[in-house]
Order: C-alpha cells, then sequence, then structure tokens
C-alpha cells in the first residue's frame, strides 16, 4: 500500500513538473503556434478537452510505473490520471473563473494570460516550479467575487 500512495504522489509532483517545462518550453519552441493561439483567444477548450491534453502524454510515461512492479504501477498510473483531471480543472477555471482557485494565493496562470507575462508563471495547476526555478512574478491581485462553492462546478466542461 505504501508503494502505490509514494508512486501516486511521485506522479503528481512529476505531472506538475512536467507541466511547467512544457508550458515553458510552449513559449520558445514547441507548439508555439498553436500555443499563441490559446493566449490569442484567452480560453480553455473545456474540461474534457483539456483532460485529453494532459492525460494522452501521461500514458507511455504512466505505463513505467508497472516495470517497478504492480503496485507501483497502479499508484503512478492512479497519480497520473489524478493529475491530468486536476490540471484539466485549474486550466479550465483559471480562464473561467480565477478567483475560485482557492489552492493558489494568486492565479498565476490567469495572471499569465491577462498581464501578458510570457517570460514568468508558467505554472498552471500550482506555482511551485515558477518558484523553485525563479519564474514566479508576484503581481498585485485582488479576488473581484467572493468565494462560492458551487462556482466551482460553473465551468465548460465539454
Amino acid at each position: 500500500m505504501a508503494e502505490c500512495l509514494v508512486a501516486f504522489l511521485l506522479a503528481l509532483l512529476v505531472g506538475t513538473l512536467v507541466e511547467y517545462w512544457a508550458h515553458r518550453m510552449m513559449h520558445g519552441w514547441l507548439l508555439r503556434k498553436k500555443h499563441a493561439e490559446h493566449h490569442k483567444e484567452g480560453v480553455g477548450q473545456g474540461w474534457f478537452w483539456e483532460f485529453l491534453d494532459y492525460f494522452l502524454p501521461t500514458l507511455p510515461l504512466g505505463a513505467a510505473g508497472f516495470l517497478y512492479s504492480l503496485e507501483a504501477g497502479i499508484g503512478f498510473a492512479a497519480g497520473a490520471t489524478f493529475y491530468a483531471a486536476f490540471a484539466a480543472y485549474a486550466h479550465q477555471l483559471q480562464h473561467e473563473h480565477p478567483e475560485l482557485c482557492f489552492w493558489l494565493v494568486r492565479p498565476v496562470h490567469y495572471l499569465h494570460h491577462k498581464n501578458h507575462m510570457w517570460k514568468t508563471n508558467f505554472g498552471i495547476s500550482i506555482d511551485l516550479w515558477d518558484r523553485v526555478f525563479g519564474t514566479y512574478r508576484r503581481v498585485e491581485w485582488q479576488r473581484e467575487q467572493p468565494f462560492r462553492f458551487r462556482g466551482l462546478f460553473r465551468i465548460k466542461w465539454i
């Protein structure tokens, strides 16, 4: 059981790290044109399509846990799936209701778009890696609306 939990948490950590570097590279050379369109439009695709964008690349990596053990494989695959669902949700929520991202002091992805921060704030689901790699930029921001629990479910799902 411990092996499964460690693998689950490792998948979350790896997922957020890959998210950070992939997004940072998208501002350089990786999928640059597609990503520029995303910044021009300024909206998410809907949770389901975002989920696929995060989940499909985890499939080969998710299988790697099974090379270690069945328990680690299950934990890593579950963690990767949870990460993809959470990252898709965090991305969509920051485009629609950034004030509801209660786990972030400032919704860095929202601010990345709003303030045209092309060289800072690459984190989408969390801001940990921006802080670690020195790309976190603090911007004054006030929640425009009070937190309402039911608002957490009012996003574009498809």
